[in-house]
């Protein structure tokens, strides 16, 4: 079964997937597909499809699915390894971005911060998933994802600090150090604006714009 998401964790994987071409052909590799097809439906010469298609097998992005005879030649069909990709903070090494000092009380109200938190989350499900494949097991996570509408800034505080609270007394009831068989899970709890559709009287010939309100 083809995976939903595949990530890639070097700088070699993430060049050669950034290539307007590459992902030009992944995006209409969901089935496999021939360089001939693909030459056809992209109007690009099928010789400089072929060899992208080379190069991104090299690389692990599409693998190939058959090879069928076409009067006197051999075609091969390749079909994308995901249905979406991403890009992992580590391929970008040192520049990737890090987690800023956590004594900072400036820092971890940032959006750096937020941003640098999230990044290390992509990096640790990355080689936890990786350890779970290479074990057959099923790697086990949970995602809470919900949107409140505040009616002021004030509210919006009063709501981070009875949370923080109502948090502080679940981990005090649930946090156990001293059994040797348990297993420790981090939880990432933030927030940032919400990003709403915005209405627009074209909406049914082009995607609806996106627009976000700064308080």
């Amino acid at each position: 079964m083809t995976p939903a998401v595949q990530i890639l964790r070097n700088p070699e994987e993430a060049a050669i997937i950034l290539d307007p071409v590459r992902l030009m052909l992944l995006e209409h590799l969901d089935q496999p597909q021939s360089a001939s097809s693909l030459s056809r439906v992209l109007n690009i010469p099928r010789q400089k499809i072929n060899y992208h298609l080379r190069e991104m097998e090299k690389a692990g992005l599409v693998r190939e699915t058959e090879t069928r005879k076409r009067g006197n030649c051999l075609e091969r069909l390749v079909v994308a390894t995901a249905k979406h990709y991403l890009v992992s903070p580590e391929a970008l090494g040192k520049l990737g971005a890090g987690i800023p000092d956590a004594d900072s009380t400036q820092d971890r109200a940032s959006p750096a911060y937020l941003l640098s938190t999230f990044s290390r989350g992509i990096r640790d499900l990355v080689e936890l998933r990786q350890r779970a494949d290479d074990a057959g097991m099923r790697l086990s996570t949970m995602t809470l994802e919900t949107e409140v509408r505040f009616r002021s800034p004030t509210e919006r505080g009063a709501f981070s600090q009875e949370l923080a609270y109502l948090l502080a007394q679940l981990i005090a009831q649930y946090n156990d150090t001293t059994v040797t068989d348990g297993r420790t899970f981090r939880f990432v709890l933030g927030s940032y604006p919400f990003i709403a559709p915005v209405a627009d009287e074209n909406a049914d010939k082009a995607p609806a714009k996106r627009a976000v309100r700064m308080e």
